[in-house]
C-alpha cells in the first residue's frame, strides 16, 4: 500500500484544524530526495577527483634543456625538437637554455639549474646525470699538411712524429685539447713537447692557409661540414693532406671507456683522389642527452618516446636528427640510463592505468567504506528519534482503545489534538530519514483506526445524548399531565 503524504497532511483531525494549510517554511526535504542528492554529489565528486587526477597527471610538462655553443649543430637540433613538440601539442615541451658549450651545460645540470642537458661523453659528466639518448657520435680526424717554402719540413705520417711540432685544434673547447693529450700519451708523446694552438671553427681555413700548425685535429660527426671545410682548405694550392691513423684506438677505448674504436670510410671528405684514400682507424665519442636524476620516470619516458617519434618526421628536412640513437641500457654503461628512458627502450613503459590503477582501486574502496560508515553513523544518530517515534505510535494504538471508552466529546477532542502532534512528529521523523516508508504506512493504518474509533465513539455519545434528551422530555411531559 503506497502512502500519500498529501492524504495525511490533508486530513483534518480536529474540527477546523487542517494540516495542509499549516505554514512550515523550515520543513526539511524528504529523506529519499536528500539521499538521492547526496548520492549524486558523491558520484560527481568521485568523477571530478578522477578527472582532476588525470588532468594533473597528463598536463603538459616543460623541461629546461642546456645546450651550446651558439649556432652549433646541437643548438639547431634542440630548437627543431622544441618547435616539433610545440606544434604536436606533446605532453613534454622543451625550453632551450643556451650555454657556452657542453662543459657549461654539464655544470648547469650539476647545479640543478636545468632538467636536461647536451653533454660530451668525454667530459666530466655530473653525478646526477642519467642518459636519455645519444644525440650523435663524433669521430676524431687527425691530419698533417706538408709545409711550403721556408716552413717546409719532414712529412708527418704517425702520431709519434708530432713531438716538437705544432698541432692546431679546431674549436675553442678545452675538451678537444684534453682529447689530443689522451692520444699523445697513448703513444708515449709528452704533451709538453707539442705546441698546441686552438682557433675557432670559422677561422680554421685561414689558420691552415697561414700554416699556423703542422698537423690538425678536429672532432665532429663523420659528415661534419666544419671538418670537411678544414680538410678542403688543406688541399688548396696543390697540397695533399695526410690522414694520421690512430692504430691504438682499441687500447684507448680500453683505458678510457668514454671512447670507442671507429673508422673513417675512404672518400668521406670527397676530393680526387679520395680523401682519405683508404679507411682510417680512429676513435669516437658521443654527445648525450642526459636528464637530472630524480625527474619523474613518466616524464622522461614520454620525452624519449616523443624524441624518437619526431626523429622519423624530421629526418628529411633535418638530417642531423637521424643521428639520434637509444641510450646504452647495460648496467655497466659509462652514463647510467634514466629509468624512464630504459622503460621506453625495453618496451616496459607504463600506461596511466598501470601507474595509478592501485590508487584508484584503493580510493574507491576507501570511499565505499566511508559511505557505509557514514550511513551507519547517520542511522546511529537518529536512533533516539526513531525510538521516540516508536513510543508515540504505541501511544496512538493505546489511544484507539481509550477512545472507545471516552465518556465525553471533550476527551475525544483532546485525543485528536494529541494525535495531531504525533502526526507532525512522525512526518518530521520521515523527512529526517529516521523512519522508512513502511513505518509511515503502518502509522497511517493506526491513524485510520484511531479516526474510526473517534468517529464511532462520537456517534455513540451523540446517540446517548439524544436518547437522554428524549427520555427527559417524556418525564417532563408525564409530570405536567
Amino acid at each position: 500500500m503506497k502512502l500519500s503524504l498529501k492524504r495525511l497532511f490533508g486530513r483534518s483531525m480536529t474540527g477546523g484544524l487542517d494540516l495542509a494549510e499549516t505554514p512550515n517554511s523550515t520543513s526539511p526535504r524528504s529523506a529519499a530526495r536528500r539521499t538521492a542528492l547526496v548520492s549524486l554529489a558523491l558520484v560527481l565528486a568521485i568523477i571530478g577527483a578522477i578527472t582532476g587526477g588525470y588532468y594533473f597527471a597528463m598536463r603538459p610538462v616543460t623541461l629546461k634543456i642546456a645546450v651550446g655553443p651558439a649556432n652549433s649543430d646541437d643548438v639547431k637540433v634542440v630548437q627543431t625538437l622544441t618547435q616539433a613538440f610545440s606544434q604536436n601539442k606533446s605532453y613534454v615541451r622543451l625550453r632551450p637554455i643556451q650555454t657556452d658549450g657542453a662543459t657549461a651545460s654539464a655544470e648547469a645540470l650539476a647545479e640543478s639549474k636545468v632538467d636536461l642537458a647536451i653533454v660530451r661523453g668525454d667530459v666530466d659528466v655530473p653525478k646526477n646525470a642519467q642518459a636519455v639518448a645519444t644525440l650523435r657520435k663524433n669521430v676524431v680526424v687527425l691530419w698533417s699538411v706538408p709545409g711550403k717554402g721556408k716552413k717546409k719540413g719532414a712529412k708527418i705520417t704517425k702520431i709519434a712524429q708530432l713531438a716538437g711540432h705544432r698541432v692546431g685544434v679546431v674549436g675553442r673547447t678545452q675538451a678537444n685539447v684534453n682529447l689530443l693529450k689522451v692520444i699523445l700519451q697513448q703513444y708515449g708523446v709528452d704533451p709538453a713537447k707539442v705546441e698546441i694552438i686552438q682557433f675557432p671553427a670559422n677561422e680554421a681555413a685561414e689558420a691552415i692557409k697561414a700554416q699556423k700548425a703542422d698537423a690538425y685535429l678536429a672532432a665532429g660527426p663523420v659528415n661534419s661540414k666544419i671538418t670537411a671545410d678544414a680538410i678542403a682548405a688543406s688541399a688548396k694550392d696543390g697540397g695533399t693532406p695526410t690522414f694520421i691513423a690512430i692504430d691504438s684506438a682499441d687500447a684507448i677505448a680500453q683505458n678510457h671507456p668514454v671512447y670507442e674504436a671507429s673508422e673513417i670510410p675512404a672518400g668521406t671528405y670527397g676530393g680526387s683522389p679520395d680523401r682519405p684514400e683508404d679507411e682510417v682507424k680512429t676513435i669516437s665519442f658521443s654527445h648525450h642527452i642526459v636528464a637530472r636524476k630524480g625527474i619523474s620516470e613518466t616524464t622522461i619516458a614520454a620525452f624519449t618516446r616523443q624524441l624518437f617519434a619526431v626523429r622519423q618526421q624530421l629526418v628529411t628536412e633535418f638530417p642531423l636528427a637521424a643521428k639520434i640513437e637509444t641510450p646504452d641500457t647495460d648496467k655497466d654503461a659509462v652514463i647510467p640510463v634514466h629509468p624512464g628512458a630504459a622503460a621506453f627502450v625495453d618496451g616496459e613503459e607504463k600506461t596511466f592505468l598501470d601507474k595509478y590503477s592501485d590508487f584508484i582501486w584503493w580510493g574507491l574502496m576507501a570511499l565505499s567504506a566511508m559511505g557505509s560508515l557514514g550511513a551507519w553513523f547517520a542511522g546511529y544518530l537518529k536512533k533516539d528519534e526513531r525510538d521516540n517515534n516508536s513510543h508515540l505510535r504505541e501511544r496512538l494504538l493505546d489511544m484507539i482503545t481509550a477512545a472507545r471508552k471516552c465518556e465525553t466529546t471533550e476527551e475525544l477532542d483532546q485525543m485528536q489534538t494529541e494525535a495531531d502532534d504525533i502526526l507532525r512528529d512522525t512526518l518530521r521523523c520521515y523527512d529526517h530519514g529516521a523512519i522508512e516508508e513502511a513505518a509511515l504506512t503502518a502509522f497511517n493504518i493506526a491513524l485510520d483506526q484511531f479516526h474510526a474509533a473517534v468517529a464511532d465513539r462520537k456517534a455513540v455519545l451523540f446517540s446517548l445524548s439524544q436518547n437522554l434528551q428524549r427520555t427527559g422530555a417524556q418525564f417532563r411531559a408525564a409530570g405536567n399531565a
